[in-house]
């Protein structure tokens, strides 16, 4: 493929990661990059994210083949509107990254029709809880999935073309319309954060009655609410980008919370059995369960024993490796052993670890 200019606006986490992905299979490939702040821009100079960086988001605009746009999502349509008006190259391609994706592809149908334009929606679904474009990291995108939803502008061979320009992220691409997207995502990311959010508020009201449940927090309610941390104004664009299907899900769950209170106080065990059993089968079946989920990690499970420096003993064996988290699962009973759970960014690393801990200790690991 010849060589491209390739526009990245927005050098955070997830722009600078795709810059960096794209440089590792074309590094003939020109990088340019936008970024309102000074800081990221001369981050991402130093690191060699992009060849050159401006503050000004027209700058560079009508020199690109290729212009991803990497920053919120009201920011993104905005600058929809901008490209819009301007001479840009000729069957250039526009692209995003936003997690919600019908209000930014009908922005594009509505301001690009009729130009030489091919745009097309996308959204990789992988992150992290840092940020900027210090974070950035080539293996970002390593396994997980990297959703196209077409418009009416993109023409036949455009994904395909995107899909080598992004052959160095190491993704699993996918198609599907921009609603519907939405509509999935409502279920399986939107909505949790919702839920996590709002257990949250409900826990710290209660704690200001009952104190002790500061105390006694852990476990599976620190693990339900860990995405209450998330960054509230992407949360907030996220919601109000998605307002129908959200409100859906959370009408849907309250119908599921009343009907287990009705069995909850009518004593009906068998029914109470059946409710967690059945949630218990259907996660199981579940994608999350297998590899190339939108999580993009490997998790290895280790059964250790409360011991002084027993994790360190088990992250000196593993010098080298590279980690993409490491989590207790604490129990609540001191005579049987935690849960060690450490994240890798790919298989090689996580069978590596494996069989390293499986030969040089004597815990159980499973995966």
């Amino acid at each position: 493929m010849e060589n491209k200019v390739i526009y990245v606006a927005g050098l955070g986490l997830i722009g600078g990661s795709l810059a960096l992905g794209i440089k590792r299979d074309h590094p003939d490939y020109k990088i340019l990059g936008y970024n309102r702040s000074d800081k990221s821009r001369n981050v991402a100079l130093e690191r060699g994210i992009v060849d050159e960086a401006t503050a000004d988001f027209k700058e560079f605009a009508p020199l690109s083949d290729v212009i991803i746009l990497a920053v919120p999502i009201k920011q993104t349509i905005e600058f929809i509107k901008t490209l819009s008006e301007m001479d840009l190259k000729e069957n250039i391609i526009i692209t995003d990254a936003g997690s919600t994706k019908r209000e930014i592809v009908e922005a594009g149908e509505k301001y690009l029709a009729g130009k030489s334009v091919r745009f097309v929606g996308s959204h990789p679904m992988a992150g992290s809880h840092k940020s900027g474009a210090i974070a950035a990291d080539v293996n970002l995108f390593e396994n997980a999935y990297y959703i196209f939803t077409p418009s009416s502008l993109t023409t036949a061979g455009t994904i395909d073309e995107l899909k080598k320009i992004l052959s160095g992220l190491h993704a699993r691409y996918i198609e599907i319309d921009a609603a519907e997207h939405d509509r999935v995502t409502s279920q399986i990311s939107h909505f949790p954060h919702v839920l996590a959010a709002s257990l949250m508020e409900q826990a710290g009201d209660y704690a200001t009655e009952h104190e002790m449940a500061n105390h006694f927090a852990a476990g599976a309610f620190r693990d339900m609410t860990r995405i209450a941390e998330s960054e509230p104004g992407m949360w907030t664009s996220i919601l109000l980008t998605n307002k129908e299907a959200v409100a859906d899900r959370i009408d849907d769950f309250k119908d599921r919370l009343d009907e287990v209170k009705k069995l909850i106080l009518q004593g009906d065990g068998d029914a109470i059995w059946n409710y967690f059993n059945h949630a218990k089968e259907t996660r199981k079946e579940m994608q999350i369960h297998k590899r190339g989920g939108v999580e993009s990690a490997f998790d290895l499970f280790i059964d250790v024993p409360d011991e002084e420096d027993v994790i360190l003993k088990i992250l000196e064996l593993l010098r080298g490796t590279s980690l993409v988290n490491i989590h207790v699962n604490e129990e609540n009973r001191e005579d049987i052993n935690g849960i060690l759970q450490i994240s890798f960014k790919n298989v090689k690393d996580l069978e590596h670890a494996r069989t390293v801990i499986s030969e040089k200790t004597d815990y159980k690991v499973h995966i």
